[in-house]
């Protein structure tokens, strides 16, 4: 539940996404316990046996749930399908944390609409242990067989590839960097179920009783009481950012949950008679189907404002638990007890008959005309439409329209934040962009360098702008600039690096080297925001300092940054704090001046993301820059030398 509570955004449970790890460790317990109990009792494993119900146990909701989801996108919003095949293909097969991991979708850093299917990485990791780990255990089993102490050197063994796969997150693990490679990543994540595995070994179910002295009772009572207080405080105390977290807070975590589980798994703890009543146990039952219904839920029913009000959260946490309910009932429990087995043997028996086979009580000769039988044919024949829709949305026999294709495209599918209306009001009584087109304004500068990330692309994009003169080379050229060095590359920022790709600052000393002199134009900081929100060791001031290094007393224009995100690491507040450290740094620079941009961009411009722009807003964000730039560094015969550090 600390997960939903995450994903609902309630602000006081800021690590609520530790939710996870606790699941890990407690499955990986129960998954050897579970084996080790068979290989007790039989002297074998049977994996083929366990595979089977792991599959019948988890295939079936999930495959229902991808088919409503894929559905509902498909009818309702289309411009997601481009990204979400691919997340549901990789979820069929179980390796999306890899497949968004490949794709550089962060689960955190993100601005735009989250997608609906996010939390199925989770899901993947769990799967791919569930297929490796029986193999090694069996290896193990057979290495130790005869041996004394062999399920305690099993569990050395276990502890120890625990210990790898947690100095692995510590070591790829980078301050200011995204950590979704690190957080989604199944060998880094591995120590988690590791942790609980190692548990079984020690702590076999089978051999524990409820016949314990008191002083052990007590032991057990307090070891459960101090974990449940350990992932209490990691929980309330921490967040996706914090350091800690990855460099032995996540290691924590576990050892907290393996307390827990430890206690509870004895029938004479009182934590587990606590975690045991019923409506908690009611809940546990359904937390699989809870988790997976929960996220799509609260993705495809949240506004696109971003704001949910409490009315709103909890009405999304009853549908999502209402889901999870429907699931058990008329899913997962009937496939658990072989209606699927029943329903290919009355197939078999009837020859293949579709007038003498009745498919779970329907009657296709239509002899039962009762309400329920109505009823039971109303929901197959939904049933149908919404496969049929969905499977329309998955092979791309349906598309998203022009429009829709034009936003997706700017970004990639995200995962967290959805965008909200900004604090910071855009200033409707300015309009220099709007009438820049026509400006008689021109600059001393003959050749600019325009530095920028993913808010320039469509600036020089004929997706976005078809009519050339719109676009950024050609306002320059209008103004007087009539060379142009473009180095627009997404992900942007000063310090970090994104894929390979030079940073802003590596890019304006090679140009510096080569003997670049002229003007620049720098229109970065929506990333670097972020870089310093998720914990970067480079403040904003030193970011903009380590710029104005390297170019000098050369003529240079900084374009500041406006969002509509509401929280986040793109957050506009956020967004105002380096804006604001421009102001202050630009008085330090003679040749330096800042673009208020953000005082000129209406809302109107933005995309569904909150961060990128229309094909009006890159429009008026192109003529906006070349004529700030004409203001900033103007002509001599045309005008004066501007006074001030920020120009309109």
């Amino acid at each position: 539940m600390a997960v939903v509570a995450y994903h609902l955004g309630l602000g006081w449970v800021p690590g609520g996404m530790l939710g996870v790890g606790v699941f890990f460790t407690l499955s990986g317990y129960l998954i050897t316990d579970l084996l080790l109990a068979q290989y007790h009792r039989t002297g074998r494993l049977d994996l083929t046996d366990f595979w089977r119900r792991r599959a019948r146990r988890l295939l079936p909701a999930v495959l229902v749930m991808l088919i409503v989801v894929m559905a509902w996108v498909t009818a309702l919003d289309r411009s997601q399908l481009p990204a979400l095949r691919g997340v549901a293909v990789s979820a069929l097969g179980y390796v999306s944390n890899w497949w968004l991991i490949a794709q550089h979708s962060s689960y955190f850093a993100r601005f735009g609409p989250p997608s609906p299917l996010g939390h199925l990485w989770s899901l993947a990791v769990e799967e791919q242990f569930y297929l490796v780990w029986p193999w090694l255990l069996w290896l193990g089993l057979r290495w130790t067989r005869g041996r004394p102490g062999g399920l305690s050197l099993l569990a050395k063994g276990t502890l120890l590839l625990a210990v790898a796969s947690a100095v692995e997150m510590a070591v790829l693990y980078s301050p200011g960097y995204d950590p979704t490679r690190v957080y989604d990543g199944t060998d880094t994540r591995a120590f988690a179920l590791l942790i609980g595995a190692a548990l079984a070994f020690a702590w076999p179910s089978r051999r524990l009783t409820g016949h314990v002295a008191d002083g052990a009772r007590r032991i057990l009572d307090a070891a459960g009481g101090v974990g449940l207080a350990v992932i209490g405080i990691l929980i309330l105390g921490t967040n996706q950012y914090s350091a800690f977290v990855y460099r032995g807070g996540m290691v924590l975590l576990s050892v907290a949950t393996l307390l827990v589980v430890g206690a509870a798994a004895s029938p004479a703890s009182r934590v587990g008679q606590i975690l045991g009543v019923r409506p908690l146990r009611w809940i546990g039952v359904r937390s699989y189907g809870i988790y997976l219904w929960h996220y799509p839920i609260i993705v495809l029913t949240t506004p696109a404002s971003g704001h949910v009000s409490f009315g709103h959260a909890v009405l999304q946490l009853t549908a999502s638990i209402l889901a999870a309910a429907l699931s058990w009932k008329y899913i997962e429990e009937p496939i658990r007890h072989g209606v699927l087995g029943r329903t290919w043997n009355r197939a078999r028996a009837s020859g293949w008959r579709l007038a003498d086979f009745n498919l779970a009580h329907l009657n296709p000769a239509g002899r039962d005309l009762s309400p329920a039988g109505r009823r039971r044919w109303a929901a197959a024949a939904s049933a149908v439409v919404v496969c049929g829709v969905a499977g329309a949305g998955l092979t791309g026999a349906v598309q998203p329209g022009a429009a829709a294709q034009l936003a997706a495209g700017s970004v990639p599918a995200p995962r967290s934040q959805a965008p909200t209306s900004s604090p910071r009001p855009s200033a409707p009584a300015r309009k220099p962009a709007a009438g820049a087109s026509t400006t008689s304004a021109r600059t001393s500068c003959r050749s600019v360098v325009h530095i920028g990330d993913s808010t320039s692309d469509g600036l020089v994009s004929d997706d976005y702008l078809p009519n050339p003169r719109q676009r950024i080379g050609a306002r320059y050229a209008q103004v007087g600039a009539t060379r142009m060095i473009t180095e627009i590359s997404g992900g942007r920022s000063i310090v970090e690096t994104v894929d390979n790709q030079a940073n802003a600052y590596d890019v304006a000393k090679k140009l510096v080297a080569g003997g670049y002199r002229g003007c620049w134009v720098l229109a970065l900081g929506t990333n670097d925001t972020a870089d310093v929100v998720v914990g970067s060791a480079v403040g904003r001031a030193a970011r903009i300092q380590k710029m104005m290094s390297v170019i000098g007393n050369q003529p240079v224009m900084w374009v500041n940054v406006r969002s509509l995100v509401a929280s986040g690491p793109y957050a506009e507040p956020e967004m105002q704090l380096w804006d604001t450290a421009l102001t202050q740094a630009c008085p330090r620079y003679p040749s330096m001046r800042v673009y208020d941009w953000a005082g000129v961009a209406q809302d109107r411009w933005f995309i569904s993301d909150g961060i990128h722009y229309t094909s009006a807003g890159y429009a008026a964000r192109s003529a906006g820059i070349a004529h700030g730039l004409a203001v900033a560094f103007p002509a001599r015969s045309s005008q004066t030398t501007r006074s001030g550090c920020e120009v309109h």
